[in-house]
């Protein structure tokens, strides 16, 4: 189990705090969790704290091309809005928070996700790929701001984020879930390549 932990970091609210976050990084400021709702047309996702609370709310509209997502939290207080840019050879995002800041996320369409994800407008790096289902962000300084893992085999797409800057918090919810888009574009634009080479065969 401890060998497992490390290597893979997702825990469900209550759970004691990662081993291998703690020693390299020390206990986090906050931990939050995610849940998305699958029967749904709506891509809705809650985001939870350490007593399952809901602190944040993410919902994309349906028909979206874009993958337009806005993220609002407990009180109804718009958070960030996220838009997809298409025709475009990189995964590519926008990212837009309600003070104003604004930066955009993209990957190597050859990557699954990136080993160094460039958060451009903040300086910021993700760290990790969607086959270790780890990722680390990192500001500007090279200082953890938060840990991200996914959960193995779960139909509702969970998630842990351990924040060590709460000072981002925010900034980190939007990135988690442009994240989640990202990788679940990327399944299903390889489960869809897989359909069509099998049944040209």
């Amino acid at each position: 189990m401890g060998v497992f932990s490390k290597v893979h970091r997702f825990r469900e609210a209550g759970q004691e705090a990662n081993v291998n976050n703690v020693e390299r990084f020390g206990y986090p400021a906050k931990s939050l969790f995610t849940t998305t709702k699958i029967i749904t047309l709506h891509k809705a996702t809650d985001i939870t704290d350490e007593n399952e609370n809901v602190v944040y709310h993410s919902e994309t509209k349906f028909p979206s091309i874009r993958d337009k997502t806005d993220i609002v939290d407990a009180h109804g207080n718009h958070v960030a809005h996220i838009e997809k840019k298409l025709l475009s050879i990189h995964e590519r995002h926008f990212v837009t928070m309600s003070d104003g800041t604004a930066f955009e996320i993209s990957n190597e369409i050859m990557h699954i996700v990136k080993d160094i994800t460039n958060i451009e407008g903040l300086g910021w790096q993700l760290r990790g790929n969607a086959l270790g289902l780890n990722f680390e962000l990192y500001d500007e300084n090279e200082e953890i701001i938060a840990v991200i893992a996914q959960k193995m085999f779960s139909m509702h797409d969970k998630y842990c984020i351990d924040i060590y800057k709460p000072e981002h918090e925010k900034r980190v919810i939007a990135i988690l879930i442009t994240l989640q888009h990202m990788i679940k574009d990327r399944e299903a634009a390889t489960g869809s390549s897989g359909g069509s080479s099998s049944s040209s065969n």
